[in-house]
């Protein structure tokens, strides 16, 4: 007979449920034209419902420019500095929805360059998160997301370097490239800006992905700590499977015995996580 394990820490994070729930409180408010800054979440299944609502995605400084009234929700992902100035600048109502650990990474980066310090980052330079960290800085900003861009890391002030990460970055792989950052010897500090919760995720991911037989890691294609659950739950299970929704599982690929696991990234809603999980048990 075919077991199932679901995660505990599968599906919605505290930062995701906040900001999608800021959403659908507008929403229901009446508050139009509502505005989200980027999709509010990565899980096109919940951006679909709320277009359908009325909610629109602006995606760039130049949308933003073209708005003359509304509501703009920030995700949970939180913007750049200068675009939340320019939203009150332009008497937008502006709901931040910034995750408070993203946010306490801004204040971190703001107070840090303001003293002089040289800010890395440690985590993916094209994810909305990390785009908006940089925006509160004061000084110039590096991004680092290998081993080899680590090594090739050369810091020629003689201002200290504060190190942050990316909330949803692999945690083992953030200590890894601070242990050759530190190296080097500059004058560092670090702050592991990990969310508690990314790191619970990727823990239970790993252990069940070692027991199972199958693994399956459901989230949106763009989510980047999804992405992550997937490369820790490969490593432990050569059967491991990325999907969406259910629609992406080819139920012929499940062992008819043994174990199947299933993890979900932070924007997978719960009933997709029960859908996948009702097919497994069948």
């Amino acid at each position: 007979m075919r077991k199932v394990m679901v995660a505990k820490t599968a599906g919605f994070c505290f930062g995701v449920r906040r900001a999608v729930e800021k959403v659908y409180e507008q929403v229901k408010e009446g508050k139009h034209p509502i505005y989200t800054y980027g999709p509010i979440i990565h899980n096109e299944t919940v951006v679909e419902d709320l277009e359908k609502k009325g909610v629109q995605v602006i995606q760039t400084r130049h949308e933003l420019e073209e708005l003359t009234e509304g509501t703009v929700v920030i995700r949970s992902h939180g913007v750049e500095k200068e675009i939340y100035d320019r939203i009150l600048q332009k008497n937008l109502n502006l709901i931040d929805a910034t995750c408070p650990y993203v946010k306490k990474i801004h204040k971190i980066v703001e107070r840090e360059s303001q003293k002089g310090s040289k800010i890395v980052i440690i985590g993916n330079p094209e994810h909305p998160e990390v785009q908006g960290i940089k925006g509160w800085s004061k000084t110039p900003v590096t991004v680092i997301e290998s081993e080899e861009e680590a090594e090739k890391f050369q810091h020629s002030g003689e201002n200290q370097i504060c190190i942050v990460s990316q909330t949803t970055f692999n945690y083992n792989k953030f200590n890894k490239l601070v242990e050759i950052i530190s190296k080097k010897r500059y004058d560092i500090i670090v702050l592991n800006t990990i969310c508690s919760a990314t790191e619970e995720r990727q823990t239970e991911a790993g252990k069940i992905a070692a027991q199972a037989d199958c693994m399956i890691v459901i989230g949106g294609k763009h989510s980047s700590n999804t992405q992550k659950l997937f490369e820790i739950c490969k490593k432990e299970c050569e059967n491991t499977y990325y999907i969406q929704t259910l629609d992406d599982l080819d139920a012929t690929s499940l062992p008819s015995m043994g174990c199947v696991g299933i993890t979900a990234g932070a924007s997978t809603p719960n009933n997709i996580i029960e859908e996948v999980q009702k097919k497994c048990q069948i």
